[in-house]
């Protein structure tokens, strides 16, 4: 065989080496994961996107289900199985009536291919146009002091490496100066802002979360007092929120194939029908697939009627772990729609989302 064929045989099957393993990682290939609205003029009704993807996978894959963050955002999607080679859409619905300023809202996409999960997110700014007096997006008053949004929302942020500054434009809406006294917050929140704000006039407030400092996973919450001379309302409060992750760099194919890797036996569990007041519980099982040992990083519920445990906070190759949900129904009713986020050290999926429901009969 000449070596040029060789050559040649070498390179196709690199390729598909490649393509293999890209398609475990990620079967469904999106064109984007993310859209800005932008601004949304909150009178002109709801804003509609749709994500279109391809099934790269050489099997047929079907959306299980659409879970989104908020009851502002309406998820549709293709229900027919997706053949190989084959695309689909997530249609995403944002109403921005009642819910001015920015909005950062997400979709946890499951599929039925070894219970791949896929985090959407669409985000932008509702403004009312009909605003007459400074910036039209700044819409939240607090005194004579215009914000975008009740919170100071940083995003995505990663503990193991170094998070830039996010900026919040402010507006004095009154005649006089306003002096910014002093800003009371955490020790991992860097904030800088500007001394005085002049009268009809713009400002920006810069966040660094240092996440590293803080040392915690998940969707955290802090709260911080900006203290100033604008009468109307001296001290004025803000939460501000930030999703934490762990940061890892794009894997090599053979590193793809070493790691360790997180998989969930299903990502969906339901409770069926529960009894008003009696605890349940059920549970799945975990496995690490790779061939490093797996870390769970950190485990968050969105609700406190959910307390979720795994027997082992570390996994060696192909070893498996029990995860066990206790759902308290006591003062619910209904259908209930809940999540756990699982944080780990699997670097092609890191965060993965488990959908818990069931229906509290009284």
């Amino acid at each position: 065989m000449s070596v040029a064929r060789v050559l040649f045989l070498q390179v196709c099957i690199f390729f598909w080496y490649q393509v293999g393993v890209c398609q475990v990682a990620e079967p469904l290939f999106f064109q984007d994961k993310i859209h800005d609205f932008g601004d949304v003029v909150e009178h002109n009704g709801p804003v509609v996107y749709e994500f279109i993807f391809f099934n790269k996978s050489n099997r047929p894959i079907t959306i299980l289900a659409v879970q989104p963050s908020c009851g502002c955002t309406t998820p549709g999607w293709t229900k027919e199985p997706i053949a190989p080679g084959k695309s689909g859409l997530i249609k995403a619905s944002f109403d921005p009536k009642g819910r001015p300023g920015y909005f950062n809202k997400s979709l946890t996409v499951s599929t039925d291919f070894e219970g791949a999960t896929i985090i959407l997110q669409i985000k932008g700014n509702v403004i009312d146009k009909k605003s007459e007096t400074g910036p039209y997006d700044l819409v939240v008053e607090k005194g004579n002091l215009r914000f975008r949004n009740t919170s100071f929302n940083v995003g995505k942020v990663f503990i193991n490496k170094e998070n830039p500054a996010v900026e919040f434009p402010l507006y004095n809406n009154s005649d006089d100066s306003i002096r910014i006294l002093e800003v009371i917050a955490p020790p991992h929140i860097k904030f800088s802002y500007p001394k005085t704000v002049p009268p009809k006039s713009s400002a920006k407030f810069r966040i660094v979360y240092r996440a590293n400092v803080e040392g915690k996973y998940g969707f955290c919450t802090n709260s911080l007092t900006v203290k100033t001379s604008d009468k109307m309302l001296p001290e004025k409060q803000f939460p501000v929120y930030a999703t934490v992750e762990e940061y890892f760099a794009p894997l090599t194919p053979e590193e793809q194939l070493t790691a360790p890797s997180l998989i969930v036996n299903d990502y969906q569990l339901d409770f069926g029908k529960i009894r008003n007041g009696v605890e349940v519980v059920r549970s799945l099982k975990a496995k690490n697939k790779g061939k490093k040992d797996l870390i769970i990083r950190h485990i968050q519920s969105n609700c406190t009627c959910l307390v979720v445990n795994f027997s082992r906070m570390k996994l060696k190759p192909n070893e498996e772990a029990t995860i066990e949900f206790r759902l308290d129904p006591t003062g619910r009713e209904g259908l209930q729609n809940k999540a756990l986020t699982i944080y780990a050290n699997d670097p092609v999926n890191p965060v993965q989302r488990i959908l818990v429901k069931g229906y509290i009969d009284n």
